[in-house]
């Protein structure tokens, strides 16, 4: 299992879990989640719920990783399986990111 922090503009807005490489969960964080100034981390993962699954990588977060030849170099130069798309993502998303969400991996 492996986990990472969702963080909003440096704000922790939740947490994201790979369970298994088909299981997913999303969790807003408690604080983030009733406070109505925080906005949701994305149209497709609304703040009505405070807890989401998915049988793959969540297509927001998919989103965030390099296509093509950028992926493939990344993936040589991190020595990360170039399918391993969570891997992928708490590598190359704690820092200078499109939007305002980063990912850091938690290490337990």
């Amino acid at each position: 299992m492996r986990k990472a922090e969702v963080l909003y503009n440096g704000v922790l807005a939740g947490a994201l879990t790979e369970l298994s490489p088909d299981k997913y969960v999303f969790r807003y964080d408690d604080v983030y989640f009733i406070d109505p100034k925080m906005p949701a981390v994305s149209l497709t993962l609304p703040k009505t719920r405070q807890e989401y699954h998915a049988e793959r990588l969540f297509p927001y977060f998919y989103n965030m990783l390099s296509e093509g030849a950028n992926r493939a170099f990344q993936s040589r130069l991190l020595k990360i399986d170039e399918n391993d798309n969570f891997g992928l993502l708490l590598a190359t998303a704690g820092t200078d990111t499109i939007g305002a969400i980063t990912i850091k991996p938690i290490t337990e």
